[in-house]
């Protein structure tokens, strides 16, 4: 599928993988709608990325603020593709002196899955009800983790949340093939975020150690690319595809 003057709406897509992608789609031709939580960092990323893209505030977890964004991308034209890249994360174990709550797994769990579903399940009203243009309507991409497979001790809340958006791919492809909508999901490593910042240099460089090839992080552009490929290859479909250089994280 073309993105030249098409509408996407990227989450999360005010920083990291996010805005990296909406920068990508820009680039293509698409006119790109970023969602994020914070006015501010917003409209900090809507002004770097030119007038082809427009910030609107909300929260992927709120029906409304959702509807609110999707209605803002079709004044913008022909929405065609979603991506997916709200997240968060919270590293506890469930003994030990920094133990995770109920409501810290809850929120994990719900910003991460439950509002990935939720972004998806009224977007693709949306692009099912465009014009066919040559095999597709268009495009969903969501983002899962290498953690879905690999989760590290500590990880159970992201670790679930991201298996469950990986699992929703297939069903969710088989499901909308016959509106002609793809769905693939993206599982990306070590990546250079704000999330990975966070992290303790010395952790950061005993993860590295364990990369195969190449031994560093990914940038986000890397990402972004891979997201334009998928939704240019009409046979990429039902798919989780770990952007990972090779890496199978250890237990710890």
């Amino acid at each position: 599928m073309q993105l030249k003057d098409t509408v996407a709406l990227v989450t999360g897509g005010t920083a990291g993988l996010g805005l990296a992608t909406a920068r990508r789609l820009v680039a293509a031709g698409a006119r790109v709608v970023v969602m994020g939580r914070s006015p501010e960092t917003g409209r900090a990323a809507a002004a770097r990325l030119g007038p082809q893209a427009v910030f609107v505030a909300g929260d992927v977890t709120d029906d409304d603020a959702v509807g609110r964004v999707l209605d803002a991308a079709e004044e913008l034209g022909e929405l065609r593709s979603l991506v997916c890249c709200a997240g968060t994360t919270y590293s506890k174990q469930i003994l030990g002196r920094r133990v995770m709550r109920l409501d810290e797994f809850e929120a994990v769990v719900r910003t991460n899955l439950i509002g990935t579903f939720n972004v998806v399940r009224q977007a693709v009203v949306r692009i099912a009800a465009q014009p066919l243009v040559e095999e597709d309507r268009g495009v969903v991409i969501t983002t899962s983790s290498i953690a879905a497979w690999d989760g590290q001790s500590g990880q159970s809340a992201y670790a679930a949340s991201k298996a469950a958006i990986a699992g929703m791919a297939l069903p969710l492809a088989r499901e909308l093939a016959p509106h002609a909508i793809r769905v693939v999901d993206i599982a990306p490593g070590l990546f250079d975020t704000r999330l990975m910042q966070a992290v303790p240099e010395r952790a950061v460089e005993q993860l590295r150690g364990q990369l195969p090839h190449p031994k560093r992080l990914g940038a986000a552009d890397e990402f972004a690319a891979l997201a334009e490929h998928v939704i240019g290859n009409s046979m990429l479909n039902g798919e989780s595809v770990r952007l990972d250089a090779g890496l199978r994280m250890a237990p710890i």
